[in-house]
């Protein structure tokens, strides 16, 4: 009888666990998505795992920084046990979203946390020169990321910025020493990336390095 007594006792308290942790899950997510750190909080000081993925598989940080939830972000970052090096199906960082969303302050905290600022494929440099913040390819810079990383289909930082960033991110990464040669795996260059995505002030930089000699 005694026995009979603790296994339903342990068969209840492992149904109410199951349920309590059912609800987290699902609290967890709703607080992530309206960036309310409160909750997340107190859902961590329960014993919530920070680690937790949604039916998708996408990792709450990664969330957060995605969904424009940059306080949720910042605590989920602070937390020690929070893997900051998690990657999607696709290889992205919560650091290159957080780049290339242009969170600066959520950036550093990242680095400090020693993300991968020199990831293989895709780094966050390009995605930063993607969204032409630059105070954020400063900081990526200023941490050794390699400027002229090659993404897998060969493009680099500079190509990304002269189709998609801004002039001024094109301007930053020709002064710090981006190599305006190089080319993609088709055999195109930064020039090309900015003609063929009409930015007429980052082709006249591009041309204008272009006619320096090289070194």
């Amino acid at each position: 009888m005694k026995i009979y007594l603790k296994l339903v006792g342990y068969l209840y308290a492992l149904f109410m666990f199951s349920a309590v942790h059912a609800g987290s899950y699902e609290d967890w997510f709703i607080a992530i998505r309206q960036d309310d750190p409160a909750s997340v909080t107190a859902l961590l000081a329960r014993g919530f795992d920070a680690n937790s993925v949604d039916p998708k598989g996408v990792h709450g940080l990664y969330i957060a920084l995605q969904e424009g939830s940059p306080r949720v972000a910042e605590v989920l970052i602070e937390f020690p046990k929070t893997r900051i090096e998690w990657r999607t199906p696709q290889d992205e960082s919560p650091l290159m979203m957080a780049a290339l969303k242009g969170h600066t302050e959520l950036v550093r905290k990242l680095v400090a946390r020693d993300a991968d600022v020199n990831k293989p494929g895709w780094a966050p440099l390009h995605y930063a020169a993607t969204g032409g913040h630059l105070k954020i390819m400063e900081l990526l810079l200023e941490h050794h990321a390699f400027i002229d990383a090659q993404s897998p289909n060969g493009s680099t930082p500079l190509m990304m910025a002269a189709h998609y960033g801004t002039p001024e991110a094109v301007k930053l990464l020709l002064d710090a020493g981006a190599d305006v040669h190089m080319k993609n795996h088709l055999g195109l260059t930064a020039l090309d990336a900015a003609r063929r995505g009409n930015r007429k002030d980052s082709e006249a930089l591009i041309l204008a390095a272009l006619r320096r000699p090289r070194r």
